[in-house]
């Protein structure tokens, strides 16, 4: 309901937007203009009727043509009679009974006596209809003024009568009138599929927002704590230990209830039901999965229990297994080492913790973004970077107004860096850019850095089974880290790197993969450009996993003989899971990072 409740809201959106821009431009334009009475004159009122007209009964008699209908009228002070059948309309002079010809000439006499501005008659068409006169269904002179605001009169073709003074400022109020009813073809009807639709959707918006509003209150939340009834959450580690025992109040979430406890689960989101960090495993019977759960918890990890922590109720005493350990209650200080701009919008920085921290490949840790106040000065490009940014509008001042976490994965293995955690950081622009990416692209050697961690389940599968790493984006750093410890620990399996990026100056450490090419026989290194291989014959151009499908995955003897590891941009992991699924591959035998975005 909330992702049906999302899409309806962006397209209404749209149009609530159009309705209310159209609105306020409407109601600015000058009436007067609208209407076309600025420079209309009115007819005077008609003289008496002569009495050396035709009588109508020879009029009648004159005429070739049967008449259904005829009248009197006036015609630039000439006394007319009007005739109408049901196949055409038309005009005789009501003196001798012979047939008015209105033509060209005469409608712009018509158009002058009506009009008071200072332009001149500049052409005039026989129109069989336009938008301009759609209320009248019947052929039209439309005689064009050279005024500022390019009037046109319209005289009826059959009677000689001026139906309409049209202007700029009335065809901009006509174009927002269309947007505002949503008619597009006639422009009139307020009742037509378009405008019934969004007034349907508008009001599927109030109900499922109000059923949403209801939904998110739990009833614990309107009682005080003290006096809610008393619980506990029993927390395990991932290998049964128990780790501590947390007082919990009915009506808490667990991972509320952890918080205060002073276990903070990983979460970029706060608890809002959307990073899907905060996984937890329910030890016994676990509630039925809701649909944040679902959406965010593989199949196969509901199946076993585990659920979101800030979506679990606490109803009587809970047990629940928690992945990391002490790691949930260890908060560490860093000094920033090193800061590398590795390609324009991916950053190398390096931290030293002042304690030793157990980080295996492809895990993350969480840094503590306080509330900060910033100069976009303080972020320091490379020349070779200059023009990349200058492509990008951000604003003087970073900001963030309260502290967050934010999670980066492990680029280096920490034995191989000398205990310093190496992350990879992709600057998110923007009209507000990432709260997170500024706070780390600020960042200077020396500074001092917060960080928990290590987090994630994201491993190297145990066995010497053929390897797949797809990625792209920031995605390298948990691969990198991977692949660093299996070549350094000597694994001979044969290990594919397929890396997927819009240029060869987005892609970041390609000649460290290069050697390792050319270093370890097992080890093979695709490069794949969506945009521009630049003439590289070793590069590939396209999408990494129509790349790696087409070269490798089709042509290769038994997928099922391999494990593959994904991590980078939500799109590419969704097209790559899909690719996977529909050549075969058992998800049991697939690993991935999805950043949790």
């Amino acid at each position: 309901m909330r992702k049906i409740h999302k899409w309806v809201g962006l397209v209404i959106a749209v149009q609530f937007v159009l309705w209310m821009a159209s609105g306020v431009i409407m109601s600015l334009l000058d009436a007067s203009k609208v209407a076309g009475r600025e420079f209309r004159i009115m007819p005077a009122a008609a003289p008496a009727w002569p009495g050396n007209v035709m009588p109508v009964d020879a009029v009648l008699a004159k005429s070739s043509a049967q008449v259904m209908n005829i009248s009197s009228g006036w015609l630039l002070g000439q006394p007319v009679y009007q005739m109408v059948n049901d196949k055409a309309a038309w005009m005789v002079d009501a003196v001798n009974g012979t047939p008015v010809v209105l033509d060209a000439a005469l409608a712009t006499r018509i158009a002058q006596a009506s009009y008071s501005g200072s332009g001149k008659p500049e052409s005039a068409r026989l129109l069989k209809y336009t938008l301009e006169t759609r209320k009248h269904k019947e052929p039209v002179w439309g005689i064009e003024f050279s005024d500022a605001d390019d009037t046109t009169v319209y005289v009826s073709a059959n009677t000689g009568k001026v139906l309409e003074h049209r202007n700029s400022t009335w065809r901009l109020f006509d174009f927002f009138w269309m947007l505002h009813i949503m008619d597009y073809a006639e422009r009139e009807n307020f009742n037509n599929n378009l405008l019934v639709t969004s007034a349907v959707g508008g009001l599927f918006m109030a109900l499922t927002g109000v059923w949403l509003l209801v939904t998110s209150f739990r009833l614990a939340e309107f009682i005080p704590q003290r006096l809610r009834r008393a619980s506990s959450i029993n927390v395990f580690g991932d290998d049964g230990s128990k780790l501590r025992s947390v007082e919990a109040s009915s009506g808490d979430t667990v991972f509320q209830a952890l918080a205060r406890g002073g276990l903070q689960l990983p979460s970029n989101c706060g608890g809002g039901q959307s990073c899907g960090l905060c996984e937890v495993r329910c030890l016994g019977k676990a509630p039925k999965p809701t649909s944040a759960d679902r959406a965010l918890l593989s199949p196969e990890k509901l199946a076993a229990g585990y659920r979101l922590a800030c979506n679990l109720p606490v109803d009587g005493s809970v047990d629940v297994e928690v992945a990391g350990g002490a790691a949930l209650s260890t908060e560490y200080e860093a000094t920033v080492t090193s800061v590398r701009a590795v390609t324009p919008f991916l950053r190398e920085i390096t931290i030293r913790p002042g304690a030793k921290v157990e980080c295996r490949p492809g895990s993350y840790i969480q840094v503590h973004v306080p509330d900060y106040q910033r100069d976009a000065a303080h972020i320091e490009l490379p020349d070779e970077h200059r023009d990349a940014w200058s492509t990008l509008t951000l604003p003087q001042q970073l900001v963030n107004a309260e502290p967050l976490r934010r999670s980066y994965s492990l680029a280096v293995p920490v034995e191989k860096s000398g205990g310093q955690l190496t992350l990879l950081v992709r600057f998110m622009p923007g009209a507000q850019p990432g709260k997170g990416s500024s706070y780390m692209y600020t960042l200077k050697p020396g500074d001092q850095v917060r960080f928990s961690g290590a987090f994630g389940d994201f491993a190297i599968k145990p066995g010497g089974r053929e390897k797949v790493f797809i990625g792209g984006g920031a995605g390298m750093a948990p691969l990198r880290a991977m692949i660093h410890s299996l070549l350094d620990d000597g694994a001979r399996e044969p290990m594919h790197f397929w890396y997927g990026a819009r240029s060869q100056r987005d892609a970041p450490y390609v000649d460290e993969m290069k050697a390792f090419a050319d270093k370890h026989p097992n080890f093979k290194w695709q490069l794949v450009l969506s945009d521009d291989a630049g003439g590289a014959d070793t590069v590939s151009v396209g999408l990494v996993h129509e790349a790696a499908r087409d070269a490798l995955l089709r042509k290769h003897p038994d997928l099922a003989a391999c494990d593959f590891y994904l991590c980078g941009p939500p799109a590419m992991l969704e097209s790559t899971l899909k690719l996977l699924k529909d050549l075969g591959v058992d998800s049991s035998r697939i690993a991935f990072d999805d950043f949790k975005v």
